[in-house]
């Protein structure tokens, strides 16, 4: 044995080839010395995967996600309507697969398998906490030949997979089944600007213009298809007939021109009226336009023949009729079974945890035995009945100051009621003698004294000629000065004690919400104060900001529009948190109860009369 130069104990000398041993073989020595030394677990992590095409299966999602790399799980919301949203979460087992996930998807393009859908990018993204322990995890890593390979397999899955539902797009639109054509919007449903829309819906009522956009110019082509098809029969019946006589149930066949009616007309050129209108193609092959004009005169329907095309669309209507309603009413229908389902299994539950406790209970009080019992009550009767007095004395002192409190608060309001009563009035008063001296009132109008000695009654009496006097020597100067004093601005309330008084009583109100989770939810709040104009205004970006700190940067609003029509929908919290659970796990609790906290500071100001205006309670 030899002494390490470090001082760190003996070990045996190691072996030396020329540049020194592989790091395999120093890993694989330094497990034989330490064979109590486990590996850390990989950590799991969670990307998000957004934009996806419309038709796009869970199974196929998970499928290529597995090709990068091994999954936990793939979570993905659902509409009212039992549809899947645009977006996922997808947890990896270990770091490697993630960042195969990245380079690999992130921006492969996935075709649309629904009608009015188009193809989109996939994004696959991390927050700004995962991509930093990425960020770290890579720089830190050696990369291998196995890493290597390992990347090779998954781009190899990965393309084959694209391959093959591309493939399967292509087959879909081929037998029909899908709709690839493109549709050109008419120049005058252009005339909506996005500068034109609220910025908050602007990204929802955009994509809804643009669906429907897409729906009427597919009717319109579809229109114009028919219409198409249509126009032979009906330049073919447009044709006159001469004299002869119209047989029923049979078709009925062009004349020549070289017939004798064919003569008559009033012109014998490609437009006269004696032959049918045709189309004139190009010559091609030697046939002149003639001939290609007389080709393209096809012989009439029969009427059998019209009604049962008649019939036929109309059948096809009323299919397409019945499928469009059935296809509203399934998801409907589906909710509801779905909803009923839950309040079973809920009290299926309850009826299961009661019959536990009762089973429990039964068990409990069987081998129940008041002298082996260590509780106080039975051990140390004086002590119990010492800590019980102890207890109802806390109790009721708290009681006590609880109603002193409660008393100074109803006097302190009592004393500010009065107080502001009086400044009103002082103030009513003061604008009256104000209003009175810049000749805006009447003596009629002005406030009533009361209290009116005689002397100055005698007073004014004696001054009433003078001033009489004075008024027909100056009525020229006395209309100036009244027009002056008509101009003479109203004076202004000073209402700055009312604000700041305001302000106080919405800080007490914010220190009144509940925080602890059970209080909060049981709050009952006032919807006729929560306007969806103060959601849309004051809520949705503190739910941007909240989303951002759970999840990072969101490409799509879809999970942000879920949470305000929730809350415009005036459903409860506890609804909300079941909702975001599938995305935001065990955070979902905690991103539900500070969403919750300011609609109940809303409503508490709202019942006390107060504007929070942009006050936020935390």
């Amino acid at each position: 044995m030899q002494h390490n130069r470090l001082g760190l104990g003996h070990r045996p000398p190691m072996p030396s080839y020329g540049q020194g041993p592989s790091i395999s073989a120093l890993a694989a020595q330094q497990q034989m010395q330490h064979p109590s030394f486990v590996p850390a677990q990989p950590k799991t992590v969670t990307l998000f995967v957004g934009s996806i095409s419309g038709g796009i299966t869970d199974a196929f999602l998970n499928e290529i996600l597995k090709a990068c790399g091994p999954i936990n799980s793939f979570k993905r919301l659902i509409t009212p309507a039992n549809k899947p949203q645009g977006f996922g979460f997808a947890e990896f087992q270990d770091p490697d697969g993630a960042l195969r996930a990245m380079t690999l998807l992130n921006g492969v393009e996935l075709p649309a398998l629904e009608d009015g859908c188009v193809n989109k990018k996939l994004l696959v993204k991390a927050d700004e906490r995962t991509k930093m322990f990425l960020d770290a995890y890579q720089a830190q890593k050696m990369r291998t030949d196995a890493d290597d390979e390992a990347l090779r397999q998954s781009k190899a899955k990965v393309d084959e997979l694209i391959s093959d539902i591309h493939k399967k797009s292509q087959e879909a639109a081929s037998n029909g089944l899908i709709d690839r054509e493109k549709y050109v919007i008419p120049p005058h449903l252009h005339d909506l600007q996005e500068a034109d829309l609220p910025e908050t819906q602007r990204g929802l009522v955009m994509t809804e213009i643009a669906q429907f956009r897409e729906r009427a110019a597919k009717r319109e082509r579809e229109k114009m298809r028919d219409v198409r098809e249509a126009m032979p029969s009906v330049l073919a019946a447009a044709a006159p007939s001469g004299p002869k006589v119209r047989e029923w149930g049979k078709p009925q066949i062009a004349s020549s021109p070289d017939s004798p009616g064919g003569g008559k007309g009033f012109g014998k050129g490609a437009q006269g009226y004696s032959k049918p209108v045709g189309f004139v193609r190009t010559e091609e092959g030697g046939r002149t336009p003639g001939s290609d004009r007389q080709s393209s005169v096809r012989p009439m329907k029969t009427d059998e023949e019209l009604e049962a095309e008649r019939k036929e669309a109309r059948r096809r209507d009323e299919e397409n009729s019945y499928k469009d309603r059935e296809r509203r009413y399934e998801p409907r229908e589906r909710a509801r079974i779905q909803a009923l389902e839950r309040a079973i299994a809920r009290e299926r539950a309850m009826k299961e945890a009661e019959e536990r406790d009762r089973i429990e209970m039964r068990s409990r009080l069987d081998v129940w035995d008041d002298d082996e019992s260590d509780e106080l009550f039975y051990t140390d009767r004086p002590r119990w009945r010492a800590q019980r007095a102890r207890r109802l004395a806390a109790e009721q002192a708290a009681d006590e100051e609880s109603r002193l409190y409660e008393e100074r608060e109803a006097e302190n309001l009592r004393r500010e009621s009065e107080a502001f009563l009086a400044r009103q009035m002082d103030e009513m008063q003061a604008l009256h003698e104000e209003q009175r001296k810049a000749g805006m009132l009447l003596d009629d109008g002005a406030p009533v004294k009361l209290g009116v000695s005689l002397a100055a009654a005698a007073k004014k009496t004696e001054s009433a000629p003078k001033e009489k006097a004075t008024v027909f020597g100056q009525e020229e100067e006395e209309e100036e000065e009244a027009i002056k004093k008509r101009k003479v601005p109203l004076p202004k309330l000073d209402l700055v004690d009312n604000s700041e008084q305001a302000k106080e009583r919405l800080e007490k109100i914010k220190g009144e919400v509940p925080r602890d989770k059970e209080t909060l939810f049981k709050s009952k709040v006032r919807w006729d104060g929560v306007s969806d104009t103060m959601i849309d205004r004051k809520l949705e970006p503190l739910i941007k900001r909240e989303m951002t700190k759970y999840l990072g940067e969101l490409e799509d609003d879809d999970l942000i529009m879920f949470v305000l029509e929730h809350l415009k929908d005036h459903k409860g919290p506890q609804k909300l948190v079941e909702g975001l659970e599938p995305v935001l796990e065990e955070e979902a609790a905690e991103f539900v109860i500070s969403i919750w906290r300011q609609i109940i500071f809303e409503s508490m100001a709202y019942s006390e009369g107060l504007h929070t205006e942009k006050m936020m309670v935390d």
